[in-house]
């Protein structure tokens, strides 16, 4: 008895984020629609971070990461994206305490995904996923 293979679609919901995110962010980066800004390899993604990412792709990925963000829940906006990657600031020797990330950088890349037609302003406040977007990133899941 042979095995016959599940052909069922698969959506963002069901891979692994980090392969997702990889998958994604090169799929950005080959579609040249997303230009990139003359301050990227120079700014900090925060001002609790101490250098530059290392990572010369790394606004693809925060941009990857960002859409993955809105279509599993809409109405992000870039206060959301700043508490979400935010983190740790070291203080010496004093206590450490909770840092917002860079809200330019968010603004940018949700700005980026919307002229893509990826995303769109939400009545309700932040934004959510268009259909065409859905359909992109679903599209890039299957492929994961």
């Amino acid at each position: 008895m042979a095995t016959v293979e599940n052909a069922v679609a698969k959506t963002v919901k069901d891979v692994s984020p980090h392969e997702f995110v990889k998958a994604y962010s090169a799929h950005l980066k080959r579609s040249g629609k997303m230009e990139l800004p003359e301050w990227t390899d120079i700014v900090k993604t925060g001002r609790f971070k101490e250098l530059a990412p290392y990572d010369p792709d790394w606004y693809y990925i925060r941009a990857a990461s960002m859409a993955r963000k809105i279509y599993l829940r809409q109405g992000i906006g870039v206060g959301g994206f700043q508490k979400i990657y935010g983190g740790r600031k070291r203080n010496g020797s004093r206590p450490p305490h909770f840092c917002k990330s860079s809200g330019a950088i968010a603004r940018h890349i949700l700005q980026q995904l919307e002229t893509m037609n990826i995303i769109e302003i939400d009545p309700k406040g932040g934004r959510k996923i268009t259909s065409q977007g859905q359909r992109d990133l679903d599209q890039v899941a299957g492929r994961v």
